[in-house]
């Protein structure tokens, strides 16, 4: 059976206070829409239709460029979740297969629980996915009977014992497309907001004798975001289990409590990550490596056997090989550091490649930014860079050369050449404490002034 994922994301999310719709705010630095995306990609779904609103431009963006085929439809009046799925009618005309129906605000949800629903739907014709609340507060409860859910009770609607049920809706659903939309086109709004809710398609299966149950999941899966400090506790659930996930794989956190992940963060095993080290999106460390403190990465790619930092930046495109070293205060940006070469100290290599075993000396930097134009700066294996040299870009340095301390390079160095480009000196006898005499005197005349 074909499926089809239909998230709703139309929400303005007030009590966030932003002008940034609610589902585009990042958890692990991923929009939570992208979360719900990814979650409902394990059933490879036929469509994918995103019910926006507030900011639907924004978030219609986020989605396509995670889902280029994503079918983008707008609930241009906010009348409740019901009203929301018939936004996707036009969407899914003729289409025979399920619906599942998501939330962008609620990130957590794992890919076996919706292949659950899936199977539970050979047997049902709708399927509520429920959990176990620790406190069902002002939940919804589900009414089981056995397997079959009977009926959806509003807190305030549900007697005494009807309160003390812990087995609470979620708000998601799986249901064939078509009998889907005919059961909402039945629900009402009746009700003191006036909306159109999408629990009420369950009592209305009922009615019409059809089979509905409900597959229980974790509460944690279910976690929804409606607020700064829901979004700070969902960023702090998903960064526990993924530090969890990386010790059982093998890696090494000193103080796992301080090490921040992106969604898509991949360590290898014997890797050791030292404390408050950041991972922005986009980063691979292979097995082996170390990663020392108060360092940041990002879209990069790091080697077996590489060191970074402490306090080292690793922008998008930076390569290392095997074996590299990145030190204290170096930024990398779009460059390649080959097999053994050292860049140890204070150092900005950026739109660069540097060769294997050469070393980089304490303030180096390629000057790669003319105003308009990046360039490329080219440094061959076994080059001995001296300290402060400046690589004005774009530049070859060949293999096996040098350039002397205080540098500043602006043409080609052959291979094995020195290159020396700096202001000779001069010492001028007496005049420290001549030019000395003179600033003091000088200082002196503004103090009495003042």
């Amino acid at each position: 059976m074909t499926t089809a994922l239909v998230i709703l994301a139309a929400g303005k999310g007030t009590r966030m206070n932003s002008d940034l719709p609610k589902v585009l705010h990042p958890i692990a630095q991923v929009p939570m829409l992208i979360h719900a995306m990814r979650a409902g990609s394990v059933l490879s779904p036929e469509h994918t239709v995103i019910v926006t609103g507030h900011g639907s431009e924004a978030v219609a963006k986020v989605a396509r460029a995670e889902d280029e085929g994503a079918q983008i439809t707008v609930q241009e009046d906010q009348l409740g979740t019901a009203h929301a799925v018939a936004q996707a009618r036009s969407a899914l005309s003729g289409f025979e297969g399920d619906v599942v129906v998501l939330y962008g605000d609620t990130p957590f949800l794992q890919p076996d629980t919706l292949e659950r629903m899936i199977e539970a739907r050979s047997g049902n014709d709708l399927v509520i996915l429920g959990f176990e609340a620790a406190d069902p507060a002002r939940y919804g409860r589900l009414v089981m009977n056995g397997d079959v859910l009977e009926r959806i009770v509003e807190f305030k609607d549900a007697s005494n014992e009807e309160r003390s049920i812990t087995f609470c809706n979620s708000g998601l659903l799986a249901c064939n497309a078509q009998l889907l939309f005919s059961l909402i086109d039945e629900v009402g709004n009746d009700n003191a907001s006036g909306e159109y809710y999408l629990t009420d398609v369950v009592e209305i299966a009922r009615r019409r004798g059809l089979n509905v149950t409900a597959v229980a999941c974790d509460e944690a899966q279910t976690l929804g975001v409606n607020s700064r400090a829901d979004l700070a506790a969902a960023d702090a659930v998903f960064q526990a289990r993924a530090r969890g996930e990386l010790l059982e794989l093998g890696v090494t956190l000193m103080a796992p409590d301080t090490v921040y992940l992106a969604a898509d963060t991949v360590v290898g095993r014997d890797t050791v990550i030292e404390p408050n080290v950041v991972f922005g999106p986009g980063v691979t460390v292979e097995s082996g490596a170390t990663i020392r403190a108060f360092s940041h990465l990002e879209g990069c790619h790091v080697s077996r056997g590489a060191v970074v930092g402490p306090y080292a930046r690793l922008r998008p495109g930076a390569e290392l090989a095997e074996n590299t070293r990145v030190g204290n205060f170096v930024e990398i940006k779009n460059a390649e550091i080959a097999e053994g070469a050292k860049v140890n100290h204070l150092s900005y290599i950026g739109d660069a490649s540097v060769g294997a075993a050469t070393n980089i000396g304490a303030g180096t930097i390629t000057c790669n930014y003319d105003g308009v134009m990046k360039h490329k700066t080219t440094i061959g294996e076994n080059v001995f860079v001296g300290s402060n040299t400046m690589l004005v870009a774009p530049v070859t340095v060949g293999d096996g050369a040098m350039t002397a301390t205080g540098t500043v390079v602006t043409r080609d160095v052959d291979p094995g050449a020195l290159a020396v480009a700096r202001a000779k000196q001069e010492n001028k006898p007496g005049y420290a404490r001549k030019l000395f005499d003179m600033l003091k005197a000088k200082k002196a005349r503004r103090d009495k002034k003042a």
